[in-house]
Formats: C-alpha cells, structure tokens, sequence
C-alpha cells in the first residue's frame, strides 16, 4: 500500500467522489475558488447518454456563474407538443411546460466536463474504502484496480449518487433512505413514437401506473414509465420489462401500449429503479460532506436533481472562500441556507408526483382537470393559482445559491 502525503504550502486539497453532476459542478467551483479538487470515479471510464432531465432557474443561474449554461445547450422548444392518450389511441391536446430546459442528463454532464480544468486529476477505475480523520485533515484509502493507496485531504465530497459508498463508510448504511413505493423504468427513443412526430409526446395515466414520452425540439423522446408497487423488491425479481408489463395488467394492452413496451425492450440496458428519498439531518461530518443525491435525493417527481446539484455545488464553494476556507464553519453554514430549500421540495413530491403517477381514480380525475386548465392559455394563470403550480415553479427558480 502506497501513502501519498501533501506537503505544506500547497492548496487545499478536496477528493471529490463521483464524476456526475454534482461532483463535476463541485470540482469546478472549488478550482474557481483556488482548491485543488481530485476526482475519483468507480467506472472505468465516463458514462455518457441518460434520460430526460430539466432545468429549473435555480440550476440555471448556478450554471450560468459556473460558465456552463451554454455547453449544456437546450433541447426544448415552442414547437414541442403533447397529447393526453388512453389504451385505444384516443388523444386530446396535453401541456408542455415552459421555462424549465428539458435536456438530457449526458448533456449536463458534457458541459461541465468540457469546463473542468486540464491539469485536474481524475481517477477513473477507483473508490475510497476507509475514510478516517487524521488531525486536520482526512485520511483515505483509495483502491484503483489491484493497488491500494493512502492519500489525506482537506476535504472529502461524497458525490456519488442515492446508493453513495461515502455515506455508507461515514454515516451508516440504509437508515436515511426512505422509499416512496414506485417503480420507474425509462429508456431513451432513437426515433419518434408510432404515429407521432419527432417533437411529440405522450400521457398515458391510469390509477397507480402511467407512461410517458417526454418530447424535445431537436431528437427523439424520452420514456419513462411509472407505477405504484405494495413490494418494491418483489419487482427486481423479475426482467425490467416483464415487471412492466405486469404492473399495467390485466387489463388488454392495446396496440398504443403495446408498442411503448417493445420500444422499452429494444433498450439493451434501460432504467429500472424505485423512487427513494435520502432525508438526513447532517450532510457533514468532520471533513466529510455529501452533495447531490448522495445527501438530498429528491426523486425524479420533483425534476429538481440537477439544478439541486448544481446549486448546492455552488454554494458549497462560496461558503468555504467565505470561511476562511474552514470545513469546520463553511459546512454548517452551507447547510443551513440549502437545507431549507431541499426540504420543501421534498416535503413536495406527493403533489408532483400527482402530475407523474395519480394512485386512484379521484386523482385522475384532479389531475386530467388540472392538465385541461393549463392546456388553455385563457384559463392557465387561474389553474396555476388553484393547483400551486405558481408557487412550485417559483421555488424551482429560487437562486438559492445567489451571493448574499
């Protein structure tokens, strides 16, 4: 085992764990703030593609001070449309919403790569498997391949996603998540949907089970599926798409539905997982701290992954040049300005999860009337007040990462 000690005078070093959103977006807003970030990543090399993802203000205003806001470019557009559908086709006009980007999770992640520094070092191929304080400092071991290294850093960042390895060594295993008891599996399209063009989607959404076909300017959709499940684990017990399929049984499928599942199954490794919230009342310990899902999963329901990654990455930068560079102030006081706003959004994601997954007949029928009133431009300011649409999206767009 090899150990690799900094010597003094050098910057303050951060091992940043997890070469995803939020771990690139933290490398990139330590290097601004004069640390020398290392980023370690478990997979040999870095994963491209994903599915849908948006943008809301608070996401684009930290990536647009973090200078990669036009990397990440925008995929949606006016001419995007959607339509309401049931089992025989039947289709009536469905609501896009705007002002959020819609983007795909690789496009994110290709912009804030394109922005990391060419003398940062990443680590593909390795994982930490000891973390321990050492006086002022963290001693970590580190594992790439067969070798096994001991570094100490200043900082270590726990960025590496809902089942995160950092949190598991530091904070304990499995208490923190809380699972919400839905499945979702989603699948990028390489061409438009039986019948529809390549800017169209689709809402199919029953009691408990829906699917959906996010739309884009400029490329195929995106296909998510999602439904209520009594035993989370019984549906890994099976294929992806053989759990799907029985999930929106008995009933007949229909050729609509039927296509959307053999659409699923061209996908040779499709996302099937359960929506899990990670509630934790420290996001740090010592010199340790947790950023993104890691910390604060929101579940793809709120559509604030991201921009809660970015921002959060953001601020935890400001609040360490503020704080004399000190984990030991800067962590608590970035805590207590983020947490307020994860919080409510995760205190949310009952009533967006109503516009994803109704459980029963009545919110069905609450959300296909919330759907009519936003398709109409007349009566669309008078739904966004009834249904507190309004004031999600304002705290979507909350720059909660502004300078104070």
């Amino acid at each position: 085992m090899d150990t690799d000690k900094n010597t003094a005078g050098k910057r303050p070093q951060a091992l940043i764990v997890g070469l995803g959103i939020a771990g690139m977006a933290t490398a990139l807003r330590l290097h601004q703030i004069g640390w020398e970030p290392v980023i370690v990543e478990r997979s040999p090399q870095r994963r491209t593609g994903g599915h849908l993802i948006w943008l809301f203000g608070a996401g684009k205003a930290s990536a647009q001070r973090l200078g990669v806001l036009e990397a990440i470019g925008d995929r949606s557009g006016p001419e995007t449309k959607s339509w309401e559908v049931d089992r025989e086709g039947r289709r009536r006009p469905g609501f896009v919403a705007q002002g959020p980007l819609a983007l795909i999770r690789g496009d994110v992640e290709a912009g804030l790569f394109s922005a990391l520094p060419g003398d940062l070092e990443i680590r593909y191929d390795t994982v930490p498997l000891r973390i321990r304080e050492n006086g002022e400092r963290a001693r970590v071991v580190l594992r790439s391949g067969n070798r096994e290294s001991v570094q100490d850093f200043d900082l270590v960042i726990g960025a590496d996603g809902l089942r995160s390895s950092v949190r598991d060594m530091v904070f304990g295993r499995s208490s923190f998540l809380h699972p919400l008891n839905y499945i979702v599996g989603a699948t990028l399209l390489d061409r438009p949907i039986d019948g529809l063009t390549e800017s169209e989607g689709l809402v199919l959404a029953e009691p408990g089970r829906s699917v959906m076909a996010f739309p884009f300017a400029d490329r195929a959709p995106s296909l998510l599926f999602t439904y209520r499940t009594g035993d989370v684990d019984a549906e890994f017990t099976r294929p992806p798409a053989q759990s799907i399929r029985r999930a929106f049984g008995p009933e007949p499928t229909g050729d609509l539905l039927e296509s959307l599942f053999a659409r699923y199954e061209e996908d040779p490794d499709p996302l099937f997982d359960s929506t899990v919230q990670v509630r934790m009342p420290k996001w740090s310990r010592g010199r340790v701290a947790l950023v993104g899902d890691a910390a604060w999963s929101l579940t793809l329901y709120s559509g604030m992954g991201a921009s809660a990654a970015l921002a959060g990455a953001e601020l935890l930068g400001t609040m360490l040049e503020r704080n004399a560079h000190d984990p030991a102030r800067a962590l608590p006081a970035w805590e207590a300005r983020m947490r307020p706003f994860i919080q409510e959004h995760q205190d949310a994601v009952e009533h967006e999860r109503i516009k994803f997954t109704p459980k029963n007949r009545r919110e069905v029928v609450l959300r296909s009337l919330m759907v009519r009133l936003l398709s109409s431009p007349r009566l669309r300011p008078l739904a966004q007040l009834a249904t507190g649409r309004e004031k999600g999206v304002a705290a979507k767009d909350r720059d909660v990462a502004a300078v104070l």
